[in-house]
């Protein structure tokens, strides 16, 4: 006898953010389950923020289980910097800094012409990796933010010396992942493969997680270059023939601060910033990041030679 309509159970439905959400718990554990020695690449970029949220949720009610690392190019911005050390500091974390200062005064690299330090970060994460033997490092790429961040799988092989082959990558059938390695080989694990800038920022909304400030519209001195805002700081002057100009900007992105550039933006608070990622046709690396305009394949190229 078919039951009434009305006496039939109610269709068990999750939210999109809430099925985001599970899948990349289920990834978090995956990986702690399965690797010895896992690490979070921790920035303070809303990124890798939303990972640790994520880690959070993922282990509670005990503590995060692995360490977070951030390689840090000395070239920083200063309120993502206070950020990251007072969000360590609240959930008691062990912050680990490979340090490209560090890596230069000992010779592992040098300075590159042209004053990015962006290219030489790739040897700095390879050598913090083979000191600490991290199996597994867990990443905030998005497939929306790069086209070659786009061929990644969730579970990304990386060989004895850290490269990356888009086509040597293992096939993740019915979500079924694979992290057999031999020693000195790792993987690169993506746990927000599958969000988007404006999944992150509903995330952020619903979830009430503080951000930098930089994230939100702010008067700063800037300059016009190449078609983006840069500001004016420390890492970055004026060249001959350019006008600084005071404008009311935010940032998409917070990477290295002499590459990456601000918008123009009204958005002061997580509502108008949605409403502004919901409206806007650019990707956020493509908009602000200097070091992907330098051709179709720098980020392809970069992650082959080891960068995250």
């Amino acid at each position: 006898m078919i039951q009434p309509a009305s006496e039939q159970p109610a269709a068990y439905r999750v939210s999109h953010l809430d099925a985001l959400e599970a899948e990349s718990i289920f990834v978090m554990r995956e990986v702690v389950a399965e690797f010895e020695r896992p690490v979070l690449l921790f920035s303070g970029g809303k990124d890798s923020i939303v990972m640790l949220r994520l880690a959070q949720k993922a282990f509670a009610p005990g503590r995060i289980p692995f360490p977070v690392m951030h390689v840090d190019t000395g070239h920083n911005f200063p309120e993502v910097m206070e950020y990251r050390d007072r969000r360590v500091a609240e959930l008691g974390l062990q912050l680990i800094v490979a340090s490209v200062p560090e890596a230069l005064a000992r010779g592992l690299v040098t300075e590159p012409a042209g004053g990015s330090r962006n290219r030489i970060q790739t040897p700095v994460l390879l050598d913090a990796v083979d000191k600490y033997r991290f199996d597994a490092l867990f990443g905030g790429a998005r497939r929306d933010e790069e086209k070659a961040r786009a061929k990644e799988r969730v579970f990304s092989f990386r060989d004895e010396f850290g490269q990356w082959d888009p086509k040597n990558q293992r096939p993740e059938l019915w979500n079924l992942y694979n992290g057999r390695h031999h020693p000195g080989e790792s993987i690169r694990v993506f746990p927000l493969s599958n969000w988007t800038e404006l999944d992150i920022w509903h995330y952020i909304a619903r979830e009430e997680v503080p951000l930098p400030s930089i994230y939100y519209a702010h008067e700063r001195e800037v300059v016009s270059r190449d078609g983006m805002l840069f500001a004016v700081n420390e890492f970055i002057a004026a060249k001959p023939g350019e006008n600084v100009f005071k404008a009311r900007v935010r940032y998409r992105t917070v990477g290295d601060a002499t590459l990456t550039a601000a918008v123009e933006s009204e958005a002061d608070t997580v509502e108008k910033v949605i409403a502004e990622v919901a409206a806007t046709r650019l990707t956020e690396r493509g908009a602000t990041r200097g070091d992907d305009k330098v051709s179709e394949a720098a980020m392809e190229d970069r992650k082959r030679e080891g960068y995250f």
